[in-house]
C-alpha cells in the first residue's frame, strides 16, 4: 500500500481523514515550552496544555444539545485544543440555571452529546463534560434577557420556569430576581447523588474522555461548602466535614460508574472573596484543605475559579487574580507531594501569561527562594502555578487561541489538514 494512502480517522461512524499528529502538537517537542508538551491523566494524553473550559449557551430543547452546540464545541477541537468540555450539564431537570441548559438526565440526551464526542475523536482530539446542578441559582431566564441593572430574572412557569421547585441546603435567596429555594431533605440529596451517578453513566455512553463536577460559582455543591449558603444541623451542615460530605459522596457514586482509566475533575470557587466580613465563608485555607483530600477520593485535577455566591464579594481584579489562587493551591499539594493537578481559569488572553502559567522549571530545593515544594520556571523566576490552563472568552474570541499563541511563543505546531495552507509564516506578524 503506498505511503500516501489517505488514513480515515479511526472508530468514527463516518469517514473523515486522520490527523497524525493531532492538531496543536508541537513538532519539535524537546524544544517546546511546557505549554506545548504533552501531559496525560490516567489514560488520557493531552498534547498540549490547553483546555476549553465550560461556557453555557442557553441553547437547548429540553436539555437536547442542538446544530447550535456542535457548531459552537467544533471549532475548538479542529484548531487543535486537545480537550474541550461540554457547559455545565444538568443532572435534573430542576438543576438547570435556564429553562435552555443541556441536560442528562434522560437518554435521550445522549445522541446529541455522541454526534459533539465522535467529532472530537476523529480530530485526534479529546472531550469532557461538566456534571452540575444549579441550585438556587437555577430557574433563571437566559443573560441576554436580563436588563443590565438587575442580577437576575425568575422564568416564569409559562416560560418553562419551576421556581417552586428550586433546591438549596438552606431556604436562603440567593438575592433579587432569583428564587426563594426549598431546603433538600435528606430524600432529595439521596436523589442528587444518584442523578450524578446516573449521568455520569450517560456520559460514558456518549463517549466523553473527563468527566467534571462542578462544585464553583454560587451552583448547589458551593451553597454546601459555604458556611454563608449552607445553614443545616444534619450531617450536611456546619463542621467542613460535614459541608464537604455531599461532594465526597457525589464524587464516589461517579468513579463507581466510570472506568478507571477515566480522568475525574472537579471545579471549585477557591474563595467566595468573603473574607472582609469577618464571618466564616469558604476561604483559601478550607479549599487547600479540601485539595489535599481529592486524590485519595479519585479525583485528578482541581480546577480553580472562584467567587459565584454572593452579590457581596469584594474582589480585586488584576490579571492573576485567580491564577494566583491556583498557585497556592498547587503550592501547598506540592509540598504535601500529593498527586493532583491543578488547572488555572480566568482572564487568560495572551501567549506569555499562558505560557508562564504552567512553565515547569528547576525545584525550588535546587536554588529558587520561594516556597518549599514549588517550582519556578528557569527562564523568568515565575512560579509554576498550575499544571494545564482553561481558557472561555478568550475562544469565544478567537477559536484559534493556542495556535495563534504557539506562534507567537515561536512553536511549530501542527495544523489541521484542511487548514494547511493558511498556516502562518514564520516571523509572520499577527
Amino acid at each position: 500500500m503506498s505511503s500516501n494512502f489517505h488514513k480515515p480517522a479511526p472508530n468514527i461512524p463516518y469517514w473523515t481523514p486522520a490527523q497524525i499528529p493531532p492538531a496543536g502538537t508541537a513538532l519539535d517537542q524537546a524544544s517546546a515550552p511546557t505549554l506545548f508538551k504533552p501531559i496525560k491523566i490516567r489514560s488520557v494524553e493531552l498534547q498540549n496544555r490547553f483546555v476549553v473550559s465550560p461556557m453555557c449557551q442557553y441553547s437547548a430543547d429540553d436539555g437536547h444539545v442542538t446544530d447550535w452546540h456542535f457548531g459552537h464545541l467544533s471549532k475548538f477541537a479542529i484548531y487543535g485544543t486537545p480537550l474541550t468540555i461540554i457547559e455545565a450539564t444538568s443532572v435534573t431537570p430542576n438543576g438547570r440555571i435556564t429553562p435552555e441548559d443541556v441536560g442528562l438526565w434522560k437518554d435521550s440526551q445522549i445522541a446529541g452529546l455522541k454526534r459533539i464526542a465522535d467529532f472530537a475523536h476523529s480530530q485526534g482530539q479529546k472531550i469532557g463534560i461538566q456534571l452540575a446542578h444549579a441550585g438556587r441559582k437555577a430557574s433563571t431566564v437566559a443573560p441576554w434577557l436580563v436588563p443590565d441593572d438587575c442580577p437576575g430574572v425568575l422564568a416564569r412557569p409559562e416560560e418553562g420556569g419551576w421556581g417552586d421547585n428550586v433546591w438549596a441546603p438552606s431556604p436562603i435567596k440567593y438575592t433579587d430576581g432569583f428564587a426563594d429555594p426549598k431546603p433538600m431533605t435528606i430524600e432529595d440529596i439521596k436523589t442528587l447523588v444518584q442523578a450524578f451517578k446516573d449521568a455520569a453513566r450517560r456520559s460514558v455512553e456518549v463517549g466523553v474522555d473527563v468527566i467534571e463536577i462542578h462544585g464553583a460559582h454560587g451552583y448547589l455543591l458551593t451553597e454546601f461548602l459555604s458556611p454563608l449558603s449552607n445553614k443545616r444541623n444534619d450531617d450536611y451542615g456546619g463542621s467542613f466535614e460535614n459541608r464537604t460530605r455531599l461532594l465526597f459522596e457525589i464524587i464516589e457514586a461517579i468513579r463507581s460508574v466510570i472506568p478507571k482509566t477515566m480522568p475525574l475533575f472537579v471545579r471549585i470557587s477557591a474563595t467566595e472573596w468573603m473574607e472582609w466580613t469577618g464571618e466564616p465563608s469558604w476561604d483559601l485555607e478550607q479549599s487547600i484543605r479540601l485539595a489535599k483530600l481529592l486524590p485519595a477520593a479519585g479525583v485528578d485535577l482541581l480546577d480553580v475559579s472562584s467567587g459565584g455566591n454572593t452579590e457581596n464579594a469584594k474582589i480585586n481584579v488584576y490579571p492573576y487574580y485567580q491564577v494566583d489562587l491556583a498557585g497556592k493551591i498547587r503550592e501547598a499539594i506540592r509540598k504535601d507531594k500529593l498527586n493532583l493537578l491543578i488547572g488555572a481559569v480566568g482572564l487568560i488572553t495572551n501567549a506569555e501569561m499562558a505560557r508562564s502559567i504552567v512553565q515547569e522549571g528547576k525545584l525550588l530545593s535546587e536554588g529558587a527562594t520561594a516556597n518549599d515544594g514549588a517550582e519556578v520556571a528557569d527562564d523568568s523566576g515565575q512560579i509554576t502555578q498550575a499544571d494545564i490552563v482553561l481558557v472561555a472568552r478568550q475562544y469565544l474570541r478567537e477559536p484559534q487561541f493556542n495556535l495563534r499563541v504557539a506562534h507567537e511563543l515561536g512553536v511549530d505546531v501542527k495544523w489541521p489538514n484542511q487548514y494547511l495552507k493558511a498556516k502562518w509564516r514564520k516571523g509572520q506578524k499577527i
